[in-house]
């Protein structure tokens, strides 16, 4: 690329992508839907393709590169972008089947620094395995191991069982796993208009994007090759994978993070956790971070461990019906070893909160059916709840237990989906521009989003409307002004839940509520007031 493209407003490099796929598996249509998108997305974009031979006996390769910034910002100028995939140099593989993405490694396209790796861990065998006397096979979990190891981020499952369930070709599986990483520097609408206008079986190939991109968002997109040792390694992963992953001062902050989601959910939870957070060191490392003691990963580490804690009513059962609880109950009004102590429960459930704990369609048809009906208010109702007796005990305990139900309610979903969309926010725009201080501010926001009702209601349409108006809204491009709007109105926003967001044009600090002075009245006039009517003073009025 000409130094002069090399201004600090533009991305420093195109974004890479190699696909290996077998024959007949539609790696072509793949890389095209990555051109299309792009290029709706007005990004320049370069494909290549080596086409294989049928099936098993031949791999097909394609190699894509996007450089994420819209042509009209580049004034007539264009990247250079290369034909041929370069080792060390590749930013995302995607491998159609596991033994393509050990290829992709024996031929140095994965780094351990750079290279996302998205995936399948099926299986199928080439003729050197077949034709092979006794088990040929390769060994897939050495090959699981080394993939892992080799790549910064991996998103590993079996797509073909994806595919198969949902009626599609794993190509859009593949497509919508590697969108859902959050490795490609195109959103999600842009790469399925892409299936829709090619066609033919576009409504299966959305099927299988959406189950692909689900995967990878939602479940961390990892699975071992199911056998009985490898779950009892998995169970430990998180806690030794912090020391060995992550550099000592973020040991702090990770560790605690680990403990707080294995507690809350599961050790899929943390490892989901610690997934995320992979890409946010790399970022951190690559822009310098590591003389400021790696604090964007630190800090994105304790906001997103607050964040994916979030307070539903399980979490609150939970809480509310532990021994440690009861046990400090106790203590706090100095009750006796036979002392009996009552313990009472005041709850307010809404609308919202026993729609949390819906699956999205069921909460969708409530809150409609409620808002036809006008039932928003009435479903709010208030609840003493005796935890020191046997029946509300077993009332709340009971509800804790829906903790392996949380991955399936609307609130989760919608968890997930915002913090997709700050993380990827960090990524894009960090790695952009190579600046911490505006991934710090973007990683703030993170702050906006917190507790449960109406505190949380109002948190997300502030969090929505900072990204909307200016995060996402292309407006500035200057990182430093964009810091600074960025800063400006997330104080605005936690001074005042009320106040509106900073207009896109200006960027300018939110004013908050407006003001006037009403005029003080003429001694004549205050006079012939009735006793009735009240004086009009000089205080401000605010509106």
């Amino acid at each position: 690329m000409n130094q002069e493209m090399q201004g600090p407003l533009l991305p420093q490099r195109p974004v890479t992508i190699l696909i290996a796929a077998l024959g007949g598996e539609g790696g072509g249509m793949f890389a095209d839907w990555l051109v299309a998108a792009a290029m709706d997305c007005d990004y320049p974009v370069q494909s290549t393709s080596i086409p294989g031979v049928s099936q098993r006996t031949g791999a097909t390769t394609y190699y894509v590169e996007i450089y994420p910034a819209p042509a009209a910002q580049l004034d007539g100028r264009m990247p250079v972008m290369a034909l041929t995939p370069t080792a060390g140099a590749i930013d995302v593989v995607a491998a159609s089947e596991l033994i393509e993405a050990g290829r992709a490694l024996q031929n140095a396209y994965l780094d351990a620094d750079r290279t996302t790796l998205v995936a399948s861990t099926h299986r199928v065998y080439a003729v050197a395995e077949k034709v092979t006397p006794g088990d040929g096979r390769a060994d897939s979990e050495k090959v699981l191991a080394a993939v892992r190891a080799g790549a910064r981020h991996a998103v590993l499952f079996d797509m073909a069982q994806v595919a198969r369930k949902n009626g599609s070709m794993i190509n859009a599986v593949l497509f919508g796993a590697l969108a859902g990483s959050g490795a490609l520097p195109l959103p999600r609408d842009a790469c399925e208009q892409a299936i829709r206008n090619a066609g033919k079986g576009a409504e299966a190939s959305l099927r299988g994007f959406a189950a692909g991109y689900q995967h990878a968002e939602h479940a961390g997109g990892n699975e071992e090759i199911a056998t009985p040792a490898s779950q009892a390694v998995r169970d430990v992963v998180p806690v030794a994978r912090v020391h060995l992953k992550f550099p000592v001062e973020t040991h702090a902050v990770l560790d605690a993070g680990v403990a707080r989601l294995t507690d809350y959910q599961d050790t899929a939870y943390a490892t989901l956790y610690l997934d995320r957070m992979e890409p946010i060191l790399a970022l951190d490392r690559e822009a310098g971070g590591a003389a400021g003691g790696y604090k964007l990963t630190r800090e994105t580490g304790r906001q997103l461990a607050l964040w994916m804690t979030f307070e539903d009513l399980i979490r609150v059962a939970d809480l509310k019906t532990r021994k440690t609880r009861f046990e400090r109950v106790r203590k706090e009004v100095g009750a006796g070893p036979d002392d009996m102590v009552v313990v009472t429960e005041y709850l307010k459930p809404g609308l919202d909160e026993f729609c949390s704990i819906l699956p999205p369609r069921a909460a969708q048809r409530l809150r409609q059916w409620a808002e036809k009906h006008g039932k928003e208010e009435s479903l709010s109702t208030a609840l003493h709840v005796k935890t020191s007796s046997l029946f509300g005990f077993l009332l709340l305990r009971g509800l804790s237990c829906l903790r392996p139900w949380r991955r399936h309610t609307s609130r989760y979903h919608a968890e997930q989906a915002l913090i997709g969309r700050w993380l990827g926010a960090i990524k894009r725009l960090g790695f952009a521009v190579q600046d911490v201080e505006l991934a710090l501010e973007i990683a703030e926001c993170a702050r906006l989003v917190k507790g449960y009702g109406d505190t949380h209601h109002n948190g997300v349409a502030q969090f929505e409307r900072i990204f909307d108006t200016i995060i996402e809204s292309g407006t500035e491009s200057d990182p430093k002004k964009l810091r600074e709007a960025i800063s400006r109105a997330r104080s605005a926003a936690l001074a005042n839940p009320d106040a509106a967001p900073a207009p896109q044009n200006s960027m300018s600090a939110d004013p908050g509520k407006k003001m006037f002075w009403a005029p003080r009245a003429s001694a004549g006039k205050t006079a012939e007031k009735t006793a009735g009517e009240p004086a009009c003073g000089s205080a401000p009025v605010s509106r």
